[in-house]
C-alpha cells in the first residue's frame, strides 16, 4: 500500500479511477493496481468516467486517474484536457493510443506511458508519479 506518510493519503485520497475500454487489459491492470491501491474503480469509457466523478465523494477521494482508451470516440487529448478541468491537481496517467506521443498531452498533472506498457509498468508509473509528482515521460 502507499505509505501513510504520503501527503495524498493523509488528505484522505485513496481512489484510483481506471478508464479503460479493453475488457481483458482492464481486468489485468485493475488486478495489478489492487496490489497497491485499496480502491480501484473502473470506467469503460469517457462518459462513464464523468458519471463516476459526479458520484458523491468520488472526486474527493481521487488519488489518480489512469486513462487507457483505445477505441474511437471521446478519448485522447480532448478527454484528458476535460479531465484536467474537472479534477484540477489530480495526477492523470495516460496510456497513449496508437500513434500518440507524450507531446500530444499537455498539463502539469498529465503523465504519459506508451500503449504497450504492461500492467506492471502502469503500476510502477503510478507509484512513481505519486512519489515524484512532476510530469515526465516513462
Amino acid at each position: 500500500m502507499i505509505p501513510s506518510s504520503s501527503s495524498q493519503t493523509s488528505l484522505g485520497r485513496r481512489t484510483v479511477l481506471l478508464v479503460d475500454d479493453d475488457p481483458f487489459l482492464a481486468y489485468s491492470r485493475k488486478f495489478v493496481l489492487e496490489r497497491e491501491f485499496n480502491d480501484v474503480l473502473r470506467a469503460t469509457d469517457a462518459a462513464e468516467a464523468f458519471i463516476r466523478l459526479d458520484e458523491p465523494g468520488v472526486a474527493d477521494r481521487l488519488l489518480m486517474v489512469i486513462v487507457a482508451l483505445g477505441q474511437p470516440g471521446v478519448a485522447g487529448p480532448a478527454f484528458v484536457n476535460e479531465l484536467t478541468f474537472r479534477i484540477y491537481g489530480v495526477p492523470i496517467l495516460v496510456l497513449g493510443r496508437t500513434g500518440e506521443v507524450a507531446h500530444d498531452y499537455r498539463g502539469e498533472q498529465v503523465h504519459f506511458l506508451p500503449r504497450h506498457a504492461t500492467p506492471e509498468d502502469v503500476l510502477a508509473g503510478a507509484l512513481d508519479i505519486l512519489a515524484h509528482p512532476h510530469p515526465k515521460v516513462a
